[in-house]
């Protein structure tokens, strides 16, 4: 299985047809009853959209499955083509799928969040590396299925809700033991940039959609 978290800029003007497309589109319920995806939710904040989901075996990305709301996001350079969706990089997560039995849900879920924060960007790369060594020293365990990516320095969070807390079953990557025996000397309070209201860290934004396999098979 593999996880992963795009980013889209929808165009001036058209920020509610593009959630109203959204909303309509069938192909993401399709490609969960068919058995490519696991879990899928699109969340909106401004005149971006964020993109998680979870392909079982074959990686689909979302120019293939999410044509109809196209129209409506900007392109986006720096490839040899112009693109309406950036994958977004994977840079701090708790847990990973091992197989499909491992991560599917044992437990329902009552909600999964979007969030975002921006990063200084002097801060970015320490924020990476605290962030890594947590991860790979597996130095305290966290959410299962929260995950944090990267575009820039904007940071995009996904949360399910209860939280599921478990040791994760593949090996750490890193043998040494260099994360803070008390986190909060890394000092994270000084590599956000503040929201206008003063607020540090993430917020959470609007939910578009989110689908799972068994709600669906439940419900259809």
């Amino acid at each position: 299985m593999e996880r992963l978290i795009y980013r889209a800029q929808i165009k001036e003007g058209c920020l509610d047809k593009a959630k109203e497309v959204l909303k309509a589109d069938v192909n993401s319920k399709r490609l969960i009853k068919e058995g490519v995806l696991m879990t899928i939710g699109a969340f909106c904040w401004e005149q971006q959209l964020f993109l998680y989901y979870e392909c079982k075996n074959e990686v689909i990305s979302p120019d293939i499955f999410l044509q109809t709301v196209e129209e409506y996001l900007i392109d986006w350079p720096g490839e040899n083509k112009m693109r309406k969706w950036i994958p977004m990089i994977d840079v701090f997560h708790f847990n990973e799928p091992e197989s499909e039995e491992h991560w599917r849900r044992k437990v329902p879920v009552e909600s999964r969040k979007g969030r975002v924060a921006h990063l200084k960007p002097e801060m970015m790369s320490s924020y990476i590396y605290y962030h890594y060594q947590l991860q790979e020293e597996r130095a305290f365990h966290g959410p299962k299925y929260e995950i944090i990516a990267m575009h820039e320095n904007l940071l995009f969070g996904y949360q399910e809700f209860p939280a599921v807390v478990e040791e994760p079953v593949t090996a750490g990557k890193l043998m040494t033991k260099g994360t803070p025996e008390n986190w909060n000397d890394s000092r994270m309070d000084l590599h956000f940039d503040p929201w206008e209201d003063g607020h540090l860290y993430f917020k959470h934004i609007e939910q578009v959609f989110a689908y799972y396999e068994e709600d669906l098979s439940e419900n259809n």
